[in-house]
């Protein structure tokens, strides 16, 4: 991240604090999700390879990067947690039976591991600068992400374990079951679910955590998406949280967008 940058997209210990794509071709999702999320793109360090931000007003909300000729992973989006010590959660994470693909590295804006849970869900570890939780309410930012897994509760006994969810400040950090689903919230406010795959869910995918955008009305957005060539994996819905719209960009990336209560 840039300097600028860098000090507004602040690590939070234990908790989701990025997001970011690997694409095949930086100029498909760029010409997809800046109009759809409203999003303006500022180059960032590509020590990696081509990697930009998504900026909104004056918000760095995500990160969008090509993968690797020889990486042969598919587009996706992959949600980051903070943490204090990237070793340490890596660690934990070989600890308790599962893999780590990438990592730790350094690079600009800390360090960061890329893992697979036990169930094969995908998910980042980041190490950076501290900072406290906030949610960006901002149309086009990522609200909250959802892991679809087929046990809940033992996905929820790892994750709590390698970020030490039971050792955090009560007056700050909870866990909680509400809506068929374990709930984490931080500074009063949720920030993700675990939950089992249910029916109106991206049916044959494997485990993996799904990232959810703000839109002011997910119905307008799935319609703009489709004339923006990606394409929709369901009719939107009511859920507990809002209305989602549930969609795939032109290179196969899933996401959801969300139109929030209030």
């Amino acid at each position: 991240m840039s300097s600028r940058e860098t000090a507004k997209v602040r690590c939070v210990a234990a908790v989701p604090c990025w997001v970011s794509l690997m694409a095949r071709d930086l100029e498909v999702p760029t010409a997809f999700y800046g109009p759809l999320l409203g999003w303006k793109f500022e180059p960032a360090p590509d020590r990696f390879g081509p990697y930009v931000h998504a900026v909104v007003g004056d918000e760095a909300v995500a990160g969008l990067g090509v993968t690797g000729s020889g990486w042969g992973m598919p587009v996706a989006w992959t949600s980051y947690f903070g943490t204090e010590s990237a070793d340490a959660a890596a660690d934990a994470v070989r600890e308790r039976g599962a893999t780590l693909a990438v990592g730790p590295l350094a690079f600009d804006a800390g360090r960061v591991v890329l893992a697979a849970d036990p169930a094969g869900a995908v998910f980042g570890i980041w190490e950076g600068l501290p900072g406290r939780a906030r949610r960006l309410e901002l149309p086009g930012a990522p609200v909250w992400i959802e892991l679809r897994t087929p046990d809940p509760f033992a996905a929820a006994l790892f994750y709590g374990e390698v970020f030490r969810w039971d050792g955090r400040d009560p007056e700050r950090f909870e866990v909680r079951w509400e809506h068929d689903r374990v709930v984490l919230r931080t500074e009063g406010y949720s920030v993700a679910a675990l939950a089992k795959e249910q029916s109106g869910g991206p049916a044959g995918m494997p485990p993996h955590w799904e990232v959810f955008f703000s839109v002011p009305d997910a119905d307008a957005a799935l319609a703009q998406a489709e004339a923006l060539g990606g394409s929709v994996i369901g009719p939107a819905f009511d859920s507990p949280y809002g209305r989602v719209a549930r969609l795939q960009d032109p290179e196969g990336g899933r996401f959801a967008v969300i139109s929030l209560k209030n």
